[in-house]
């Protein structure tokens, strides 16, 4: 496994609860499996109240992401600062926009997720959602990719993409899925008023509750043997078909 650099991490519970408490943006918790006691409780507690993920690991796992005494409790900062797409909505609408939203259900490669959100800022894109679990981590490599894009442009952690594709549909905006299950193609779709683009992961693709609730699923022709585009080229064909009808 890769090693996190340490300056990015806190060890030990009482550091990370003080560093919650502080304010400190916290990407993720790693705990090691068959901990307890009233300290993790009270740390649980701020984690669940916080929406921070946790991941409980053997011991193994934490001695490889540092050679310090961990006791237990690993936690690294996120490189920026997340934010509520329940608070940008109204935003942009008081603003007289129509809002233009990228979620990433599933992109876990954080070059992909820099490439991304480059393309999204340059693009206009108002925010990025993706999902508290099994999304791109948004560190230092992913800050570096992203050219400083994701010190610009609002990203979202949401705890269930389900949910916050109905939220985006109840607020109006239509909700487009890129797959290769889709009947039409991508240059079809109209993304002029407020609109909301997913895209999955190149593997699996988008989640099928995700698929059952879009409004839209275009797919982009591919020509060549290989099957799939890398999703940072597929996002930027389609965010670019969505500025060019914008504009």
């Amino acid at each position: 496994m890769k090693q996190i650099k340490e300056k990015n991490m806190i060890f030990g519970i009482r550091a990370v609860i003080e560093a919650i408490n502080a304010g400190k943006e916290i990407e993720k918790i790693f705990i090691r499996r068959e901990m307890g006691g009233d300290l993790l409780k009270e740390l649980f507690d701020l984690v669940q109240e916080r929406k921070i993920p946790v991941q409980k690991v053997p011991l193994e796992k934490l001695n490889r992401l540092t050679t310090k005494n961990h006791q237990g409790v690993v936690a690294y900062i996120s490189s920026i600062e997340y934010q509520h797409i329940e608070n940008i909505i109204p935003m942009l609408y008081e603003q007289g926009k129509d809002p233009f939203i990228v979620i990433l259900d599933g992109v876990t490669d954080v070059r992909n997720f820099g490439a991304i959100a480059r393309t999204c800022e340059c693009a206009g894109v108002d925010a990025i959602i993706m999902p508290m679990r099994g999304g791109a981590a948004a560190n230092a490599d992913a800050v570096k990719t992203s050219a400083g894009a994701l010190h610009i442009i609002p990203v979202c952690r949401e705890n269930s993409l389900h949910n916050t594709v109905s939220y985006l549909q109840k607020c109006g905006i239509k909700v487009v899925a890129a797959s290769e299950k889709a009947s039409h193609l991508y240059s079809q779709a109209d993304y002029s008023g407020p609109i909301a683009i997913v895209m999955g992961a190149e593997d699996v693709g988008i989640s099928p509750d995700i698929l059952r609730i879009v409004d839209d699923m275009v797919s982009i022709p591919i020509c060549g043997q290989i099957s799939s585009l890398n999703v940072s080229v597929a996002t930027g064909i389609i965010v670019y078909e969505a500025v060019k009808q914008r504009r």
